[in-house]
């Protein structure tokens, strides 16, 4: 979870020229196995709650040395990873091109990918950010959102780190704590998505609490609701809303806070040092106000995918423009407008989820014989999961079985919410399912 050990253990890393991997708590030992052993993890950090999953797949990944942050049985101590040196220095001589993390984000294929970014990534999107953030050293930033995540290590916490405000860290959002430590600290800024804010201004006494230090709210994953944007805005609070991947660091783009209601639903204007296009299929800058892909230059963007060089070559091309596979548009005023998203994925409570996983799982099931996975508008979570089910023939098959199939075997985020049965999917020539057929059908 989101304790002072993570961020300890990240700078620790840093400093000896150590790649650093952190892993999402909420993925299932199955998906865990996947990413520390593409990543060739040779030390891993525990905390107690996760013990038991991890000494599940022991006999599956190439860990050498496993520490706890909690005495345990088979499990080194966090005092022996720390303090159990020689003595001598563990300082590298670290560079701006030489990897600081390799952060997992979830792959079309179904298998996530590693993203390698590097020093240079880091400092350079928080000098972006830092140009439009005004962050400076008296900032008192609460961080709950999780520090596996892009958004919750370095939206900014540690940019805060940087300019040596505070942090004020929570192991997991609530949004009775959150607000009882806003009013505690005189909290001045802090991260999440839009359905943390949305929880927070549900909670009973919300008219009530103390929100006059906040300066404003960094938001990002989706788009802030303009009813909620009003709500907050009333209490003189504005957003800060961004779009960015873990490939970019993340800022792609960032909307200025006073422009959070001249323009509702776009995600901003590229920050000072890095580029942004819309392009047509053959890479071409469109006009304003046309559709096309979103395309990002700049010393942000990562180095490439960790054993991957056919998908950095995809993704990265020859220009050095990382192609997003979002689809947007940039009006007359530089201000980008996300349209779609990519391909077919689905966020969900600020996750990135994409079917092809989920289909492979259902897929494990002989009483199913054909799935799709779409996401579908949630007011709570922004989307969420819903698997479209053909049953095999001759099986009588309930939507509840689908979902507790998937119970173990993905994280609860990527679980279906809802599973729908049809007799046949929508197909088009080539046998690919037409998702929005599906979307359209189920209310998309």
């Amino acid at each position: 979870l989101n304790e002072p050990e993570f961020l300890t253990l990240a700078f620790a890393c840093w400093q000896s020229g150590v790649v650093f991997v952190p892993l999402n708590f909420r993925l299932t030992g199955r998906e865990l196995s996947y990413i520390i052993s593409d990543a060739g993890v040779h030390t891993l950090l525990c905390g107690p709650e996760f013990a038991d999953t991890v000494d599940e797949i022991r006999e599956d990944i190439p860990v050498q040395r496993y520490v706890s942050l909690q005495p345990r049985e088979n499990w080194e101590p966090w005092s022996d990873l720390v303090g159990g040196g020689d003595g001598e220095s563990w300082t590298a001589d670290v560079n701006d091109e030489d990897v600081a993390i390799i952060m997992y984000t979830s792959g079309t294929t179904g298998l996530p990918k590693g993203a390698m970014l590097t020093h240079g990534n880091i400092l350079w999107n928080n000098i972006n950010a830092l140009h439009i953030m005004e962050t400076a050293s008296d900032e008192r930033t609460l961080v709950c959102a999780p520090l596996f995540h892009i958004g919750g290590l370095n939206v900014n916490t540690l940019i805060t780190i940087q300019v040596g405000g505070t942090i004020v860290l929570l192991r997991t959002f609530d949004p009775e704590v959150v607000l009882d430590r806003i009013e505690e600290y005189r909290i001045t800024g802090m991260f999440g998505v839009p359905a943390m804010f949305l929880f927070m201004s549900q909670f009973p006494d919300f008219a009530e609490r103390d929100l006059s230090s906040i300066r404003y709210l960094l938001c990002g994953g989706a788009p802030v609701p303009e009813a909620l944007i009003k709500l907050y805005g009333a209490r003189g609070i504005s957003f800060l809303q961004g779009y960015g991947l873990t490939e970019t660091a993340p800022f792609a783009t960032l909307l200025p806070k006073e422009d959070c209601e001249r323009k509702v639903g776009s995600a901003g204007i590229p920050p000072m040092y890095t580029e942004v296009r819309v392009v047509d299929m053959e890479n071409r800058t469109v006009e304003a106000n046309v559709q096309g892909e979103i395309v990002i230059r700049g010393p942000n963007v990562m180095k490439g995918y960790w054993n991957r060089p056919e998908a950095t070559a995809e993704a990265i091309d020859g220009e050095g423009w990382f192609h997003s596979g979002d689809i947007g548009v940039m009006d007359d005023e530089g201000y980008v407008f996300i349209r779609d998203r990519k391909k077919d994925m689905i966020i969900t409570g600020g996750e990135n989820v994409y079917p092809a996983e989920i289909e492979a799982v259902i897929h494990e099931m002989e009483e199913v014989a054909d799935v799709g996975v779409i996401g579908l508008p949630d007011e709570k979570w922004g989307e969420k999961v819903v698997a479209v089910v053909v049953a095999a023939e001759g099986v009588s098959l309930e939507p509840a079985d689908v979902i507790a199939f998937t119970d173990g075997k993905l994280a609860r985020f990527k679980m279906p919410k809802q599973v729908e049965m049809l007799d046949e999917l929508p197909r088009n020539p080539q046998g690919k399912i037409l998702k929005r057929v599906l979307r359209d059908q189920y209310g998309g």
